[in-house]
């Protein structure tokens, strides 16, 4: 019994000491809390305005709510959470210690940026917002941001940037004032130099990489190849003509793409995207063949032409003179469009320069061969005149079919200009004269119409007639004289006077009309010579014998030769005179 006592004695002594021990250790540790102290607690619960937590004290601790300035942190609290905080009252009698959860948030803040700066670290903090000059960025506390220091480049959208997370290097810092200025380029800088040499320790010329395209441009685009960026042309894209980077690749796709060409120092890298697919035009020559008609598809217009696929990465051109037989030219949206599918001609390989000349007028027989077929020389038909020239007009026929009217087939009277007979949109009828299929001409006239002028005029006219003409031009030769609309002589100078003249324009007038006596006819070279000379003396033959008929039988020979020396006479004083004032003009 005495033994069971002694035991409970002991037991009780010890019980006592431990508990001696323990208000002793927890006394001296409530004695080790100071106001500003950073202690550490367990989140007891959350109040609607503020979290009670356990600090290992006799008192527990209270943080208020709004001392949480990231409000996720506060929704995301829970009993039994670590939270940090620092002493900033010691309420013993109302049993609870004050802590502050911002102030713990700014001087671990103030600490770490501290050791960034010391040892060229980096932090990480939210931009919030934007401000004069920069912006502002919580790292725990507030702190600055230049606009120079935002990004490598230029930020164009500060929303872009706002409200995200970001690494930061420390850049000025003063803990007293409890300011800093922070830089995210210098960061990025540093990591794009880290990742740059990572990047190029790995490329090797014909290796392929994977990459995300970064942008597109009119001439290629930007891949990105984990932090450093290549170009992929638009030449090296595909084997076949695209016109924009974009009809086979968009923002942030990722390709294979074969390293062309590398240059550390310089940072550049080119890509491509063709050279991981066999060159189809290796064999191309094997394939195809000058004459061949193949179908195609229409894969671009330009103003010179249409570009046909003819399989993929090989294409040729049709060229806006090769698209139809129309002498002229229409623009290829007018005849096809892309995506269609078309039978061209090969006119030309040039597996060298990777050209291949196609035509699509080529693929179908020329309309002027049909043409021929229905109309043949000597046939009448109506059309529309497309345009004039100098030397003449073109007739539309038929749709691809043109003909020339030549400026001496529109009208039997000399003109100077087409323009003064037909005018273009002027439908009209003309006789087919020609038709050339091999030189791809029609000859059309209109003045046939009328029928031949000149072998009328032969069946009505005669040598020895006399003619009224009027003149038209002069020449050093001579006189050109219209005799009838269309029909046209000569008068040499030997057939102008009885008189020798060696100047016509000083006697003779453009528009003057006179008498001729046609001497020559050649029907067969539609050639006239006539002569004012031998019409003045056949005309004054027939006025001396229409006088002797006119007069008395009974007036005697001696009266006759009378009057004809009285007439010989004045024409002498007449001509006397003419010569004298001729002379009298010379001298002055």
């Amino acid at each position: 019994m005495s033994e069971l006592s002694n035991n409970a004695k002991k037991e009780e002594e010890s019980s006592q000491k431990d508990f001696e021990a323990l208000l002793d250790n927890y006394q001296f540790k409530a004695d080790e809390l100071t106001l500003g102290q950073l202690v550490k607690g367990k989140v007891i619960k959350v109040t609607p305005s503020f979290v009670l937590v356990d600090v290992g004290s006799k008192s527990e601790g209270i943080i208020p709510l709004e001392d949480f300035i990231d409000k996720e942190e506060l929704n995301k609290l829970n009993p039994g959470d670590e939270v940090e905080a620092v002493l900033e009252k010691s309420n013993l009698e109302e049993g609870y210690l004050t802590l502050s959860k911002k102030r713990a948030t700014a001087l671990k803040a103030l600490n770490n940026l501290e050791k960034a700066h010391l040892h060229n670290n980096w932090i990480i903090g939210k931009i919030t917002q934007k401000v004069k000059s920069g912006y502002m960025v919580n790292v725990g506390i507030n702190t600055f941001l230049p606009d120079s220091h935002a990004d490598i480049r230029i930020v164009k959208d500060p929303s872009r940037i706002i409200g995200n997370r970001y690494k930061f290097k420390v850049i000025k810092f003063n803990r007293k004032n409890e300011n800093a200025v922070l830089s995210r380029k210098l960061l990025m800088q540093d990591e794009k130099e880290k990742r740059k040499k990572q990047v190029f320790s790995q490329l090797e010329t014909g290796k392929i990489f994977k990459g995300k395209v970064k942008s597109l441009t009119n001439f290629g685009a930007f891949v990105d190849l984990g932090g450093v960026e290549g170009l992929l042309h638009i030449s090296e894209m595909s084997w076949g003509n695209i016109n924009h980077p974009s009809e086979i690749l968009h923002q942030g796709q990722e390709i294979d793409v074969v390293i062309l060409d590398y240059d550390e120092k310089e940072e550049k890298i080119s890509l491509s995207l063709k050279q991981l697919s066999k060159d189809p035009w290796g064999n191309v020559e094997e394939k195809y063949q000058e004459g061949q008609i193949i179908n195609g598809k229409v894969v671009s217009l330009t103003d010179f032409g249409a570009f046909v696929e003819l399989e993929a990465g090989v294409e040729g051109l049709v060229h806006i003179s090769d698209m139809s037989w129309a002498r002229k030219l229409v623009h290829p949206k007018n005849i096809v469009s892309i995506g269609e599918e078309i039978s061209v001609t090969i006119l030309n390989i040039e597996p060298e320069t990777k050209r291949i000349s196609l035509g699509l007028k080529q693929s179908t027989p020329h309309p002027l061969k049909a043409f021929q077929k229905k109309y043949p020389p000597g046939s009448r038909i109506k059309g529309k005149i497309s345009n004039v020239t100098d030397f003449g007009a073109f007739l539309e026929v038929e749709k691809g079919v043109e003909g020339l009217i030549h400026i001496s087939d529109l009208s039997w009277k000399k003109i100077k200009h087409p323009s003064q007979i037909v005018k273009v949109g002027e439908e009209v009828e003309t006789i087919v004269l020609s038709i050339d299929t091999e030189k791809q001409k029609l000859s059309l006239g209109i003045k046939q119409l009328e029928g031949d002028i000149w072998e009328d005029f032969f069946k009505r006219q005669k040598r020895g007639d006399l003619v009224n003409v009027k003149i038209v031009r002069i020449v050093n030769f001579g006189i050109f004289v219209e005799i009838t609309p269309g029909i046209e002589g000569v008068v040499f100078l030997s057939e102008l006077d009885e008189k020798r003249i060696d100047n016509p324009a000083d006697d003779f007038s453009v528009g003057d009309e006179r008498m001729a006596k046609i001497i020559k006819l050649s029907q067969k070279d539609k050639k006239i010579s006539l002569s004012f000379k031998q019409a003045q003396q056949e005309m004054q033959k027939k006025e001396y014998e229409k006088f002797m008929n006119s007069q008395d039988d009974r007036m005697t020979l001696g009266d006759i030769m009378k009057d004809q020396l009285k007439g010989l006479e004045s024409l002498n004083n007449k001509k006397n005179k003419k010569e004298k004032k001729e002379k009298k003009d010379d001298k002055s």
